[in-house]
Protein backbone atom coordinates (compact mmCIF):
# COMPACT_ATOMS: atom_id res chain seq x y z
CA UNK A 1 0.00 0.00 0.00
CA UNK A 2 1.13 3.58 -0.65
CA UNK A 3 2.93 5.71 1.93
CA UNK A 4 2.00 9.20 3.15
CA UNK A 5 4.33 12.20 3.36
CA UNK A 6 3.56 15.76 4.55
CA UNK A 7 4.35 18.34 1.85
CA UNK A 8 2.24 21.31 2.98
CA UNK A 9 3.42 24.91 2.86
CA UNK A 10 2.36 28.27 4.31
CA UNK A 11 -0.01 26.68 6.81
CA UNK A 12 -1.88 24.72 4.13
CA UNK A 13 -2.11 21.05 5.07
CA UNK A 14 -1.07 18.93 2.05
CA UNK A 15 0.07 15.32 2.15
CA UNK A 16 1.48 13.26 -0.68
CA UNK A 17 0.27 9.67 -0.97
CA UNK A 18 3.19 7.98 -2.69
CA UNK A 19 2.81 4.85 -4.81
CA UNK A 20 6.40 3.59 -4.89
CA UNK A 21 5.57 0.86 -7.39
CA UNK A 22 4.22 3.12 -10.13
CA UNK A 23 6.42 6.05 -9.09
CA UNK A 24 3.43 8.34 -8.65
CA UNK A 25 2.06 10.68 -6.01
CA UNK A 26 -1.52 11.71 -5.36
CA UNK A 27 -2.27 14.57 -3.00
CA UNK A 28 -4.67 15.21 -0.14
CA UNK A 29 -5.42 18.82 0.86
CA UNK A 30 -7.18 19.55 4.16
CA UNK A 31 -9.65 22.32 3.30
CA UNK A 32 -10.16 23.25 6.93
CA UNK A 33 -13.90 22.54 7.09
CA UNK A 34 -13.93 18.77 7.42
CA UNK A 35 -13.54 18.25 3.68
CA UNK A 36 -10.55 17.39 1.54
CA UNK A 37 -9.40 17.87 -2.03
CA UNK A 38 -7.73 14.84 -3.59
CA UNK A 39 -5.61 15.22 -6.74
CA UNK A 40 -4.85 12.32 -9.10
CA UNK A 41 -6.04 9.43 -6.93
CA UNK A 42 -5.78 5.92 -8.30
CA UNK A 43 -8.52 3.32 -8.01
CA UNK A 44 -6.56 1.84 -5.11
CA UNK A 45 -7.88 4.30 -2.54
CA UNK A 46 -6.74 2.46 0.59
CA UNK A 47 -4.04 4.95 1.59
CA UNK A 48 -6.22 7.94 0.70
CA UNK A 49 -9.04 6.62 2.86
CA UNK A 50 -6.70 5.87 5.72
CA UNK A 51 -5.31 9.42 5.55
CA UNK A 52 -8.78 11.01 5.50
CA UNK A 53 -10.04 8.83 8.34
CA UNK A 54 -7.04 9.70 10.49
CA UNK A 55 -7.80 13.40 9.95
CA UNK A 56 -11.56 13.12 10.26
CA UNK A 57 -12.10 14.32 6.68
CA UNK A 58 -14.44 13.46 3.83
CA UNK A 59 -13.44 13.96 0.21
CA UNK A 60 -15.31 16.94 -1.22
CA UNK A 61 -13.36 17.30 -4.48
CA UNK A 62 -11.39 14.88 -6.65
CA UNK A 63 -9.29 16.47 -9.41
CA UNK A 64 -7.54 14.69 -12.28
CA UNK A 65 -4.73 16.51 -14.07
CA UNK A 66 -5.03 14.34 -17.18
CA UNK A 67 -6.31 11.12 -18.69
CA UNK A 68 -3.89 8.80 -16.96
CA UNK A 69 -2.21 6.06 -18.95
CA UNK A 70 -0.50 4.29 -16.05
CA UNK A 71 -3.40 3.77 -13.63
CA UNK A 72 -7.17 3.89 -13.40
CA UNK A 73 -8.37 7.07 -11.75
CA UNK A 74 -10.20 6.81 -8.44
CA UNK A 75 -12.02 10.11 -8.92
CA UNK A 76 -15.22 8.51 -10.20
CA UNK A 77 -15.17 6.02 -7.31
CA UNK A 78 -14.90 8.91 -4.83
CA UNK A 79 -17.82 10.65 -6.52
CA UNK A 80 -20.03 7.59 -6.13
CA UNK A 81 -18.99 6.52 -2.64
CA UNK A 82 -18.32 9.91 -1.00
CA UNK A 83 -20.19 12.40 -3.14
CA UNK A 84 -16.99 14.11 -4.27
CA UNK A 85 -17.20 16.65 -7.07
CA UNK A 86 -14.92 15.51 -9.91
CA UNK A 87 -12.79 18.24 -11.50
CA UNK A 88 -11.08 17.69 -14.85
CA UNK A 89 -10.26 19.34 -18.15
CA UNK A 90 -13.31 19.89 -20.34
CA UNK A 91 -11.07 19.00 -23.31
CA UNK A 92 -10.88 15.42 -22.01
CA UNK A 93 -14.56 14.81 -22.93
CA UNK A 94 -15.04 12.35 -20.07
CA UNK A 95 -18.27 10.38 -20.28
CA UNK A 96 -19.20 10.42 -16.59
CA UNK A 97 -20.41 13.31 -14.39
CA UNK A 98 -17.70 15.89 -13.73
CA UNK A 99 -17.03 19.61 -13.75
CA UNK A 100 -15.27 20.29 -17.06
CA UNK A 101 -12.79 23.12 -16.56
CA UNK A 102 -11.13 25.45 -19.04
CA UNK A 103 -8.01 27.54 -18.72
CA UNK A 104 -8.40 30.13 -15.97
CA UNK A 105 -11.52 28.62 -14.42
CA UNK A 106 -11.56 28.70 -10.65
CA UNK A 107 -13.23 26.44 -8.09
CA UNK A 108 -14.07 27.72 -4.61
CA UNK A 109 -12.87 25.10 -2.14
CA UNK A 110 -14.27 26.94 0.89
CA UNK A 111 -11.49 29.41 1.65
CA UNK A 112 -8.86 28.07 -0.68
CA UNK A 113 -9.34 28.25 -4.45
CA UNK A 114 -8.20 26.04 -7.30
CA UNK A 115 -7.29 27.74 -10.57
CA UNK A 116 -7.11 25.62 -13.74
CA UNK A 117 -4.06 26.11 -15.97
CA UNK A 118 -4.01 24.48 -19.40
CA UNK A 119 -0.62 22.74 -19.66
CA UNK A 120 -0.90 20.46 -22.66
CA UNK A 121 1.97 18.22 -23.67
CA UNK A 122 2.05 15.05 -21.61
CA UNK A 123 -1.48 14.60 -22.95
CA UNK A 124 -3.55 16.71 -25.29
CA UNK A 125 -5.94 17.82 -22.48
CA UNK A 126 -3.51 18.14 -19.59
CA UNK A 127 -4.51 20.54 -16.82
CA UNK A 128 -2.41 21.80 -13.91
CA UNK A 129 -4.09 23.26 -10.84
CA UNK A 130 -2.81 26.29 -8.96
CA UNK A 131 -3.83 26.24 -5.30
CA UNK A 132 -4.63 29.77 -4.14
CA UNK A 133 -4.94 31.11 -0.59
CA UNK A 134 -6.69 34.43 -1.21
CA UNK A 135 -4.61 36.09 -3.93
CA UNK A 136 -1.48 34.14 -3.00
CA UNK A 137 -0.49 31.12 -5.11
CA UNK A 138 0.63 28.41 -2.68
CA UNK A 139 1.50 25.50 -4.93
CA UNK A 140 0.78 23.93 -8.29
CA UNK A 141 -0.37 20.38 -8.92
CA UNK A 142 1.62 19.93 -12.11
CA UNK A 143 0.62 16.33 -12.88
CA UNK A 144 2.61 15.17 -15.89
CA UNK A 145 3.78 18.60 -17.00
CA UNK A 146 6.58 19.96 -14.81
CA UNK A 147 8.32 17.16 -12.89
CA UNK A 148 11.12 17.36 -10.37
CA UNK A 149 14.18 17.65 -12.61
CA UNK A 150 12.35 16.94 -15.85
CA UNK A 151 9.06 16.95 -17.76
CA UNK A 152 6.80 14.00 -18.52
CA UNK A 153 6.88 12.10 -21.79
CA UNK A 154 4.81 13.29 -24.73
CA UNK A 155 4.47 10.13 -26.83
CA UNK A 156 1.46 8.50 -25.18
CA UNK A 157 -1.34 9.99 -27.30
CA UNK A 158 -0.17 8.95 -30.78
CA UNK A 159 3.08 8.88 -32.77
CA UNK A 160 1.65 11.43 -35.19
CA UNK A 161 1.13 13.98 -32.41
CA UNK A 162 4.32 13.45 -30.41
CA UNK A 163 6.33 16.37 -31.79
CA UNK A 164 3.32 18.69 -31.62
CA UNK A 165 2.71 17.74 -28.00
CA UNK A 166 6.38 18.12 -27.17
CA UNK A 167 6.24 21.70 -28.42
CA UNK A 168 3.13 22.24 -26.33
CA UNK A 169 5.02 20.82 -23.36
CA UNK A 170 7.69 23.45 -23.93
CA UNK A 171 5.07 26.22 -23.86
CA UNK A 172 3.48 24.73 -20.75
CA UNK A 173 6.77 24.65 -18.86
CA UNK A 174 7.48 28.23 -19.86
CA UNK A 175 4.08 29.17 -18.46
CA UNK A 176 4.74 27.36 -15.18
CA UNK A 177 8.18 28.94 -15.04
CA UNK A 178 6.49 32.37 -14.79
CA UNK A 179 4.98 31.50 -11.40
CA UNK A 180 6.63 32.98 -8.29
CA UNK A 181 9.75 31.15 -7.12
CA UNK A 182 8.22 30.21 -3.77
CA UNK A 183 5.29 28.32 -5.30
CA UNK A 184 5.46 24.63 -4.42
CA UNK A 185 5.56 22.08 -7.25
CA UNK A 186 3.51 18.95 -6.56
CA UNK A 187 3.87 16.63 -9.60
CA UNK A 188 2.10 13.32 -10.03
CA UNK A 189 4.91 11.42 -11.73
CA UNK A 190 8.12 10.85 -9.78
CA UNK A 191 11.13 8.55 -9.63
CA UNK A 192 10.22 5.06 -10.82
CA UNK A 193 7.48 6.24 -13.17
CA UNK A 194 7.65 5.16 -16.81
CA UNK A 195 6.30 8.63 -17.65
CA UNK A 196 9.91 9.86 -17.78
CA UNK A 197 10.63 11.07 -14.27
CA UNK A 198 14.38 10.92 -13.55
CA UNK A 199 15.79 8.88 -10.65
CA UNK A 200 16.08 10.57 -7.28
CA UNK A 201 14.44 10.68 -3.87
CA UNK A 202 12.86 14.15 -4.12
CA UNK A 203 9.24 14.10 -5.27
CA UNK A 204 8.21 17.72 -4.70
CA UNK A 205 9.99 20.99 -5.29
CA UNK A 206 9.45 24.71 -5.86
CA UNK A 207 9.40 26.81 -8.99
CA UNK A 208 12.59 28.55 -7.85
CA UNK A 209 14.44 25.30 -7.25
CA UNK A 210 13.35 23.90 -10.60
CA UNK A 211 14.56 27.03 -12.39
CA UNK A 212 18.03 26.32 -11.04
CA UNK A 213 18.13 22.52 -11.25
CA UNK A 214 15.75 21.38 -14.01
CA UNK A 215 17.50 21.48 -17.40
CA UNK A 216 14.23 21.30 -19.33
CA UNK A 217 12.67 24.18 -17.41
CA UNK A 218 15.83 26.20 -17.95
CA UNK A 219 15.90 25.58 -21.71
CA UNK A 220 14.88 28.70 -23.66
CA UNK A 221 15.17 27.28 -27.18
CA UNK A 222 12.14 25.28 -28.26
CA UNK A 223 13.96 23.08 -30.79
CA UNK A 224 16.66 22.19 -28.27
CA UNK A 225 13.96 21.37 -25.72
CA UNK A 226 12.18 19.10 -28.20
CA UNK A 227 15.38 17.24 -29.07
CA UNK A 228 16.30 16.82 -25.39
CA UNK A 229 12.90 15.54 -24.28
CA UNK A 230 12.37 13.21 -27.22
CA UNK A 231 15.92 11.90 -26.86
CA UNK A 232 15.25 10.92 -23.26
CA UNK A 233 12.21 8.74 -23.94
CA UNK A 234 12.47 5.04 -23.21
CA UNK A 235 9.94 2.26 -23.61
CA UNK A 236 6.80 1.98 -21.51
CA UNK A 237 4.37 -0.80 -20.49
CA UNK A 238 1.96 -1.82 -23.20
CA UNK A 239 -1.08 -1.32 -20.97
CA UNK A 240 -0.41 2.44 -21.20
CA UNK A 241 -1.94 2.33 -24.68
CA UNK A 242 -5.45 1.51 -23.47
CA UNK A 243 -5.97 3.04 -20.02
CA UNK A 244 -6.37 6.62 -21.23
CA UNK A 245 -9.55 5.69 -23.05
CA UNK A 246 -10.81 3.66 -20.09
CA UNK A 247 -10.32 6.73 -17.90
CA UNK A 248 -12.15 8.89 -20.43
CA UNK A 249 -15.18 6.61 -20.70
CA UNK A 250 -15.19 6.03 -16.95
CA UNK A 251 -13.23 3.60 -14.76
CA UNK A 252 -15.25 0.86 -13.09
CA UNK A 253 -16.98 1.64 -9.81
CA UNK A 254 -16.23 -1.08 -7.28
CA UNK A 255 -18.90 -2.43 -4.95
CA UNK A 256 -16.31 -4.36 -2.91
CA UNK A 257 -12.58 -4.79 -2.61
CA UNK A 258 -11.07 -7.16 -5.19
CA UNK A 259 -10.22 -10.62 -3.89
CA UNK A 260 -8.54 -13.81 -5.06
CA UNK A 261 -11.02 -16.66 -5.42
CA UNK A 262 -9.65 -19.99 -4.10
CA UNK A 263 -9.45 -22.57 -6.89
CA UNK A 264 -9.11 -26.32 -6.73
CA UNK A 265 -6.39 -28.18 -8.56
CA UNK A 266 -8.90 -29.58 -11.05
CA UNK A 267 -10.38 -26.11 -11.57
CA UNK A 268 -6.95 -24.66 -12.33
CA UNK A 269 -6.13 -27.48 -14.73
CA UNK A 270 -9.41 -26.95 -16.57
CA UNK A 271 -8.75 -23.21 -16.91
CA UNK A 272 -5.22 -23.82 -18.18
CA UNK A 273 -6.53 -26.28 -20.75
CA UNK A 274 -8.91 -23.54 -21.89
CA UNK A 275 -6.15 -20.97 -22.42
CA UNK A 276 -5.67 -19.33 -19.02
CA UNK A 277 -2.23 -18.15 -17.89
CA UNK A 278 -0.44 -18.70 -14.59
CA UNK A 279 1.28 -15.73 -12.96
CA UNK A 280 3.63 -16.88 -10.19
CA UNK A 281 4.37 -14.11 -7.70
CA UNK A 282 6.79 -16.01 -5.46
CA UNK A 283 10.43 -14.91 -5.00
CA UNK A 284 12.72 -15.86 -7.86
CA UNK A 285 14.57 -18.58 -5.93
CA UNK A 286 11.31 -20.36 -5.13
CA UNK A 287 10.15 -20.09 -8.72
CA UNK A 288 13.53 -21.40 -9.90
CA UNK A 289 13.27 -24.47 -7.66
CA UNK A 290 9.84 -25.54 -8.93
CA UNK A 291 6.99 -23.96 -10.86
CA UNK A 292 4.09 -24.91 -13.10
CA UNK A 293 5.31 -25.37 -16.66
CA UNK A 294 4.52 -22.30 -18.72
CA UNK A 295 3.98 -20.04 -15.70
CA UNK A 296 5.02 -16.41 -15.99
CA UNK A 297 7.28 -15.24 -13.17
CA UNK A 298 6.43 -11.77 -11.84
CA UNK A 299 7.80 -11.61 -8.27
CA UNK A 300 5.67 -9.63 -5.86
CA UNK A 301 7.45 -6.35 -5.14
CA UNK A 302 6.63 -2.64 -5.54
CA UNK A 303 6.99 -2.82 -9.35
CA UNK A 304 4.56 -5.76 -9.62
CA UNK A 305 1.77 -3.75 -11.28
CA UNK A 306 4.01 -2.34 -14.01
CA UNK A 307 5.36 -5.74 -15.02
CA UNK A 308 1.97 -7.44 -14.78
CA UNK A 309 0.64 -4.80 -17.17
CA UNK A 310 3.63 -5.21 -19.47
CA UNK A 311 3.88 -9.01 -19.62
CA UNK A 312 0.51 -10.61 -18.88
CA UNK A 313 -2.26 -10.73 -21.48
CA UNK A 314 -5.24 -8.70 -20.17
CA UNK A 315 -7.63 -10.77 -22.30
CA UNK A 316 -6.69 -14.16 -20.82
CA UNK A 317 -7.83 -15.35 -17.38
CA UNK A 318 -4.99 -15.26 -14.84
CA UNK A 319 -4.44 -17.88 -12.16
CA UNK A 320 -2.21 -16.66 -9.34
CA UNK A 321 0.33 -18.82 -7.55
CA UNK A 322 1.66 -17.00 -4.49
CA UNK A 323 3.72 -17.68 -1.41
CA UNK A 324 1.94 -18.33 1.87
CA UNK A 325 3.41 -15.14 3.36
CA UNK A 326 2.42 -12.91 0.42
CA UNK A 327 -0.55 -10.60 1.03
CA UNK A 328 -3.24 -11.26 -1.60
CA UNK A 329 -4.36 -7.60 -1.35
CA UNK A 330 -0.97 -6.58 -2.71
CA UNK A 331 -1.72 -8.66 -5.80
CA UNK A 332 -5.37 -7.80 -6.39
CA UNK A 333 -5.23 -4.04 -5.81
CA UNK A 334 -2.20 -3.41 -8.07
CA UNK A 335 -3.89 -5.52 -10.75
CA UNK A 336 -7.17 -3.64 -10.39
CA UNK A 337 -5.62 -0.17 -10.54
CA UNK A 338 -4.06 -0.94 -13.94
CA UNK A 339 -7.29 -2.35 -15.30
CA UNK A 340 -6.59 -6.06 -14.90
CA UNK A 341 -9.97 -7.47 -13.93
CA UNK A 342 -9.08 -10.89 -15.33
CA UNK A 343 -7.74 -12.54 -12.14
CA UNK A 344 -9.68 -15.79 -12.13
CA UNK A 345 -8.38 -16.78 -8.70
CA UNK A 346 -5.50 -18.51 -6.97
CA UNK A 347 -4.41 -22.11 -6.67
CA UNK A 348 -5.48 -23.25 -3.20
CA UNK A 349 -2.41 -24.40 -1.31
CA UNK A 350 -0.06 -22.90 -3.89
CA UNK A 351 2.83 -24.92 -5.29
CA UNK A 352 2.74 -27.32 -2.32
CA UNK A 353 -0.66 -28.58 -3.41
CA UNK A 354 0.49 -28.85 -7.04
CA UNK A 355 3.60 -30.82 -6.09
CA UNK A 356 1.70 -32.88 -3.53
CA UNK A 357 -0.67 -34.01 -6.27
CA UNK A 358 2.32 -35.19 -8.37
CA UNK A 359 1.66 -32.61 -11.07
CA UNK A 360 4.57 -31.89 -13.45
CA UNK A 361 6.88 -28.98 -12.59
CA UNK A 362 9.73 -27.14 -14.25
CA UNK A 363 12.94 -25.65 -12.87
CA UNK A 364 15.27 -22.84 -13.94
CA UNK A 365 18.88 -22.67 -12.76
CA UNK A 366 20.17 -19.74 -10.77
CA UNK A 367 23.86 -19.15 -11.46
CA UNK A 368 26.50 -17.09 -9.68
CA UNK A 369 28.56 -14.41 -11.48
CA UNK A 370 31.47 -16.84 -11.88
CA UNK A 371 29.21 -19.44 -13.50
CA UNK A 372 28.10 -17.27 -16.41
CA UNK A 373 28.86 -19.00 -19.69
CA UNK A 374 27.33 -19.38 -23.11
CA UNK A 375 24.94 -16.85 -24.59
CA UNK A 376 24.14 -13.89 -22.31
CA UNK A 377 20.88 -12.02 -22.78
CA UNK A 378 20.55 -8.70 -20.95
CA UNK A 379 16.87 -7.75 -20.65
CA UNK A 380 17.16 -4.40 -18.84
CA UNK A 381 15.94 -1.06 -20.19
CA UNK A 382 18.09 0.54 -22.90
CA UNK A 383 19.51 3.22 -20.61
CA UNK A 384 20.55 0.58 -18.07
CA UNK A 385 22.22 -1.53 -20.74
CA UNK A 386 24.28 1.28 -22.26
CA UNK A 387 25.30 2.33 -18.75
CA UNK A 388 27.31 -0.89 -18.39
CA UNK A 389 26.88 -4.49 -19.53
CA UNK A 390 28.79 -7.72 -19.97
CA UNK A 391 30.98 -7.68 -23.10
CA UNK A 392 29.24 -9.67 -25.83
CA UNK A 393 25.87 -9.67 -24.11
CA UNK A 394 22.88 -9.48 -26.38
CA UNK A 395 20.22 -6.92 -25.49
CA UNK A 396 16.46 -7.24 -25.78
CA UNK A 397 14.28 -5.39 -23.29
CA UNK A 398 12.01 -7.59 -21.22
CA UNK A 399 8.94 -5.78 -22.52
CA UNK A 400 9.88 -6.70 -26.11
CA UNK A 401 10.97 -10.28 -25.51
CA UNK A 402 7.62 -12.00 -26.09
CA UNK A 403 7.47 -10.49 -29.59
CA UNK A 404 11.12 -11.31 -30.35
CA UNK A 405 11.54 -14.71 -28.74
CA UNK A 406 12.03 -16.27 -32.17
CA UNK A 407 15.28 -14.32 -32.54
CA UNK A 408 16.89 -16.16 -29.61
CA UNK A 409 18.74 -19.36 -30.56
CA UNK A 410 17.72 -22.37 -28.48
CA UNK A 411 21.11 -22.83 -26.88
CA UNK A 412 22.48 -22.41 -23.34
CA UNK A 413 21.44 -18.88 -22.31
CA UNK A 414 22.02 -16.88 -19.14
CA UNK A 415 19.49 -14.09 -18.64
CA UNK A 416 20.35 -11.09 -16.54
CA UNK A 417 18.98 -7.81 -15.26
CA UNK A 418 19.92 -5.73 -12.21
CA UNK A 419 19.11 -8.22 -9.47
CA UNK A 420 17.40 -11.22 -11.05
CA UNK A 421 13.64 -10.60 -10.76
CA UNK A 422 13.13 -9.31 -14.30
CA UNK A 423 15.52 -11.91 -15.68
CA UNK A 424 13.41 -14.67 -14.15
CA UNK A 425 10.39 -13.21 -15.91
CA UNK A 426 12.33 -13.36 -19.18
CA UNK A 427 13.49 -16.91 -18.50
CA UNK A 428 9.91 -18.00 -17.86
CA UNK A 429 8.90 -16.51 -21.22
CA UNK A 430 11.68 -18.35 -23.04
CA UNK A 431 10.83 -21.59 -21.26
CA UNK A 432 7.15 -21.23 -22.24
CA UNK A 433 8.29 -20.76 -25.86
CA UNK A 434 10.18 -24.06 -25.77
CA UNK A 435 13.69 -23.10 -24.65
CA UNK A 436 14.96 -25.70 -22.21
CA UNK A 437 18.51 -24.59 -21.37
CA UNK A 438 18.03 -21.23 -19.69
CA UNK A 439 19.52 -19.89 -16.48
CA UNK A 440 19.28 -16.66 -14.51
CA UNK A 441 22.14 -14.67 -13.03
CA UNK A 442 21.53 -14.16 -9.31
CA UNK A 443 22.68 -10.55 -9.29
CA UNK A 444 23.55 -7.99 -11.91
CA UNK A 445 26.41 -6.67 -14.04
CA UNK A 446 28.16 -5.01 -11.10
CA UNK A 447 28.18 -8.33 -9.24
CA UNK A 448 29.70 -10.01 -12.29
CA UNK A 449 32.39 -7.34 -12.62
CA UNK A 450 33.26 -7.55 -8.92
CA UNK A 451 33.41 -11.36 -8.92
CA UNK A 452 35.42 -11.77 -12.13
CA UNK A 453 37.59 -8.66 -12.08
CA UNK A 454 36.48 -7.86 -15.63
CA UNK A 455 35.30 -4.46 -16.80
CA UNK A 456 31.82 -3.79 -18.05
CA UNK A 457 31.31 -2.39 -21.50
CA UNK A 458 29.71 1.04 -21.65
CA UNK A 459 27.64 2.08 -24.64
CA UNK A 460 25.55 0.18 -27.22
Amino acid sequence: MAGVEYVGVWGVEVVAVVDEGLGNSSYLVDLGDGRALVVDPSLDLRAIRQATEERGLTVGFAADTHLHADFLSGARQLAVTEGARVLASAAGHREFPHAGLGDGDEVDLGGLRLRAMSTEGHTHEHMSYLLMDGQTPVGVFSGGSLLVGSAARTDLVSPERTEELTRRQFASLQRLRSLPDEVAVWPTHGAGSFCSAPPGARRTSTIGREKVTNPLLGEDDEDTFVAALLGSLGSYPRYFRRLGEVNRVGPPVLDAAPALTPMTLSGVRALLADGAQVVDTRPLDEFAAAHIAGALSIPLRPAFASWLGWLADPDRPVVIVRGVDQDPDEITWPAMKIGYQNLAGELTGGMESWIGADQPTSTIRLVSPTEVEGQVLDIRQHAEYVGGHLPGARHIELGELAQRVGEIPDEPTVLMCGHGERAMGAASQLEAAGHRNVAVLAGGPDDWAAATGNALRVGP
